[in-house]
């Protein structure tokens, strides 16, 4: 958990009135509910996180959380503040906002109050911006000369791993992205 400096959280903020302003438009939830939300306290992830893109933090010794006001804090990975991330930033915000308000679990009623975003191809973007992520923070990438995926690594394979596509043994190639 690191701290916003005041951009992040301009950016945050209008994120959040954004994300707030579309759900309004869904008939599940109530004004009191969105109203409710804008309270919550909004944050950055560390920057060199490569696996959580958003996280809701409830307050110490909730044992139940079912309310926004129970929120501590809403994390972004500061990434997503940027503009090529924008339209997956709403989606992460917007699945972080459901969490606030007491969906907790990633069960089939949360998917389905998930799926209510209007835009499915945002939603998708995750496994681009991981991709990204871990690439930048590589030393090694694991190239598959067959098929040329690259799979980035901090250590090299030194030949003992297989494509998971086509089963071709790895070769290492320094990250010169990373260096």
């Amino acid at each position: 958990m690191a701290k916003p400096s005041v951009n992040q959280l301009n950016e945050l903020n209008g994120l959040r009135d954004f994300v707030i302003e579309v759900m309004s438009a869904m008939e599940v939830w109530s004004d009191n509910e969105l109203t409710n939300l804008t309270a919550i306290k909004l944050g950055v992830l560390r920057k060199n996180a490569t696996q959580r893109h958003g996280v809701t933090r409830w307050k110490r010794g909730v044992r139940n959380p079912s309310a926004p006001e129970q929120v501590e804090v809403i994390d972004l990975h500061p990434r997503l503040l940027n503009a090529d991330w924008k339209p997956y930033a709403a989606w992460v915000m917007h699945h972080e906002l459901v969490h606030a308000l007491g969906y907790t679990a990633h069960d089939s009623t949360f998917r389905s109050l998930e799926e209510l975003w209007p835009s499915p191809k945002s939603g998708k973007m995750g496994s681009s911006f991981t991709e990204m992520l871990r690439k930048e923070k590589s030393s090694w990438l694991w190239v598959c000369n067959t098929c040329e995926k690259e799979y980035p690594r901090q250590k090299a394979g030194k030949g003992r791993y297989l494509c998971r596509i086509c089963r071709t043994v790895l070769v290492d190639l320094p990250n010169k992205a990373s260096q």
